[in-house]
Order: C-alpha cells, then structure tokens, then sequence
C-alpha cells in the first residue's frame, strides 16, 4: 500500500535534503505524484527500494545480501566511522555492515577488496555508501561498472556531512607529494642525460 507524503516529510524520513530527494525521483529511484490541483509533490515511502532506475520496479533478489559500506582514513577519525554507520544503520537497519580504515587512494584495502569478492561472487545484491567517496576517492565509475556486471547495485545517499573534509585534504597533498615525487625524479634523469649528451660531444670533438 502506497504511503504518499509532503516532500518535507519524505526528506525528513529518509534523513536527505530536497535536492537530493527530488534527484532521486529523477532517477527512479522513489515514486511521486501531484496533487489535484498539480502544484505540490507528494512522495510514496514504500516505492523507495534503493536501486538505480533499470531496477527500480522490482525488489531486491532474497538471496542477495545488502551491505552497508563505512570508511575513514584513520583510527583518529573513529567518531567520523561511527556516525557512517549509525545513519546508514538507521536507514537499513537490517542491513550487513562493514566498517573499514584505509584511505581512498588506497585500492588494497582488505575489506574493500573482500566486498568486491563478494560482489563477483553473486553475495552482495546492493552497497550503500553515505558518500561515493567512502568506496574511493576517484575511479568510483569503475567500481559502479565493475559491481553492475554481477547484478550489484552501489545505493550513494550524497551526505556530505559523512564525507570529512581534512581527509580529501590528505588525500589531494598525497597526490600533490606523489606527482612531486615524480617531477624530481625526471630533474635527476634529466640532468644525468645532459650529461651523458655533453661527454658524448666532447668525445666527438
């Protein structure tokens, strides 16, 4: 049975902002309708399954786990962790959970690539994350592509307030370190080349 309510209630029961309820009616991910006089929206709570739109008609396979997936960089952000998981528990409170410290760059985090076994292995029918940057800070279309092909789906609540921002910071010095890294690395072939070209003129001369 259908439970239609104002779009404020709907945001308020799924714990998101109006944009983001109104991007997942776009995508079909939960029904609406308007009212007679088809000025104001009013949401169906029960039509909400979590899955992108080419399933968004059916329920999720029984034999198919759902699994809510939690990062942080490190130990230090444990009260960051926490609050992933009390909301994503709150959402899905029968849901399995997995908690994970490891940075988003890192792509041999043990339980990142135990959930992607899992996936291959036909166990997981639908991740949801309360960021896309929780599974990894970039190549998130990858994994969403990857976990498509084995019948998962990655369900991504878009709450920023779950995404820490000092760990993007870590992660774009990392990045800032490594490219670094890279271009001293060159200055040292570089010069040695130079040299090299120089001898081998002065031996010609």
């Amino acid at each position: 049975m259908a439970r239609y309510v104002k779009p404020r209630e709907a945001a308020d029961y799924f714990g998101v902002c109006l944009h983001t309820l109104r991007r997942w009616e776009q995508k079909g991910w939960i029904n609406a309708t308007r009212t007679p006089s088809g000025r104001a929206r009013r949401y169906d709570l029960d039509s909400y399954i979590g899955l992108r739109p080419a399933d968004a008609n059916r329920a999720p396979k029984k034999d198919k786990r759902v699994v809510l997936y939690a990062r942080v960089s490190s130990r230090g952000q444990k009260p960051d962790l926490e609050r992933q998981i009390a909301r994503l528990v709150d959402l899905y409170p029968g849901a399995e959970v997995v908690g994970e410290v490891g940075g988003g760059l890192n792509f041999k985090r043990p339980k990142f690539l135990a959930l992607l076994e899992r996936v291959r292995a036909g166990d997981v029918g639908t991740i949801v994350v309360a960021h896309r940057d929780r599974l990894c800070r970039f190549g998130f279309e990858f994994v969403e592509w990857y976990c498509r092909q084995y019948g998962c789906e990655i369900l991504v609540l878009d709450d920023d307030h779950l995404s820490p921002q000092q760990e993007l910071v870590e992660d774009i010095l990392t990045i800032l370190h490594c490219f670094s890294s890279r271009l001293y690395g060159l200055r040292k072939y570089r010069a040695a080349i130079e040299k090299d070209t120089d001898l081998s003129g002065a031996s010609a001369g």
